[in-house]
């Protein structure tokens, strides 16, 4: 029997939630609809899976559970139990849940957390849950009294895809580089270059789309445990993705002035199955030079609020101004910082395309015809 979901969230850092709309809306899914922290959609089990697999923007991907009004602790447990909770959780598997509660009665989530716990084990049959295995994650968000339940069907968050095992100082996450790559319009047919590249992640999320490689091949999933999990199912749909990927018809370039850095990004290159695809150099930023007459430069570069005090990096951003106009000419040029200030120190007639967050920074993505 085919199994339905009529609503599943697909959480996404803000900015990005029309980026991941129009992924979500390529894998089949129905109902689609973009919200503020994500996407709405519906699906079966397939699309579950395809979406897990191939979102590269998604942080995590939610299945909703019900919801429940309740105004004391009696009555929340009593309502929660008659939740169908064993769709999702074995009698063997560990479950964690995380509570939020705003303008509602019951609002201390230490007391409803244990309160869910034990419902749910109520449901399930069992007193609670002694194994090691992995743990469910259960997310309850109280609001006017009323809270709705979801499960999560990933497990570690999505941009954990597993070739990142090493970082340089301030990382990007692998869901926010891709995002941005989307936000930018950039395509697997166009020269790429990374001038302060750090860990390598835009240059390798980029690689692993000019290869049409599903970013979570080699991780695994919260719902491979679930009683209803399909194996046969999830294979298919691996051998497909695996069967999908092409061959790249574009080079990606990095750089960095620190050699260890270089180092760290080729290493992660590798692990990602991508490194012939990158040319990473040691080069300080005022050597660095483009091969191709048109193309993407885009960086990260450290800003004030995360790395220091924001005066001080005057003089680096002039000079990322001077490059970009100087070696970049007739190039796509963008920026990732939250800083006005330090984007007028660059020269560059630069907008803003995109306001997102990066680690709870508030950040702007500048742009500009070079």
């Amino acid at each position: 029997m085919k199994i339905n979901f009529d609503e599943i969230f697909a959480v996404t850092a803000p900015g990005l939630e029309n980026v991941c709309a129009d992924e979500v809306s390529s894998l089949l899914a129905r109902n689609v609809v973009a919200e503020r922290g994500g996407v709405s959609f519906s699906g079966s089990l397939e699309e579950l899976y395809r979406v897990n697999l191939w979102s590269r923007v998604a942080s995590r991907i939610l299945v909703r559970v019900g919801s429940v009004k309740a105004t004391d602790f009696p009555e929340l447990h009593r309502k929660v139990k008659r939740l169908p909770w064993g769709r999702f959780v074995k009698p063997d598997t560990p479950i964690v849940v995380r509570s939020s509660s705003r303008q509602s009665r019951l609002n201390h989530t230490g007391r409803i957390n244990e309160t869910l716990i034990d419902a749910i084990n109520g449901a399930l049959g069992r007193t609670g849950c002694s194994t090691s295995a992995p743990a469910q994650t259960i997310i309850a968000r109280f609001n006017n009294d009323s809270c709705q339940f979801s499960v999560d069907s990933s497990g570690e968050l999505l941009h954990r895809r597993g070739y990142r095992t090493e970082v340089s100082q301030a990382p990007l996450r692998e869901t926010l580089a891709a995002g941005i790559l989307r936000l930018l319009g950039w395509h697997e047919q166009q020269p790429l270059y990374d001038p302060m590249c750090g860990s390598g992640t835009f240059l390798i999320e980029a690689a692993l789309m000019a290869i049409g490689r599903a970013p979570g091949l080699e991780r695994g999933f919260a719902f491979q445990s679930w009683p209803k999990y399909r194996e046969g199912l999830w294979n298919n749909i691996v051998n497909e993705a695996r069967r999908s990927e092409r061959k790249p018809t574009v080079t990606l370039y990095g750089s960095d002035a620190d050699a260890e850095v270089v180092a760290v990004a080729k290493r992660n290159a590798e692990r990602a199955g991508c490194a012939d695809l990158i040319k990473f150099s040691k080069i300080d930023i005022d050597d660095v030079a483009a091969d191709e007459s048109s193309g993407l430069v885009v960086c990260n570069p450290p800003y004030g609020i995360r790395l220091g005090e924001e005066n001080e990096l005057d003089p680096l951003y002039r000079k990322i101004g001077a490059l970009y106009s100087k070696s970049f000419k007739g190039w796509t040029g963008a920026l990732f910082f939250p800083s006005e200030q330090l984007a007028k120190e660059t020269g560059l007639n630069l907008k803003v395309v995109a306001e997102l967050v990066n680690g709870g920074v508030p950040t702007k993505l500048f742009v500009g015809n070079l």
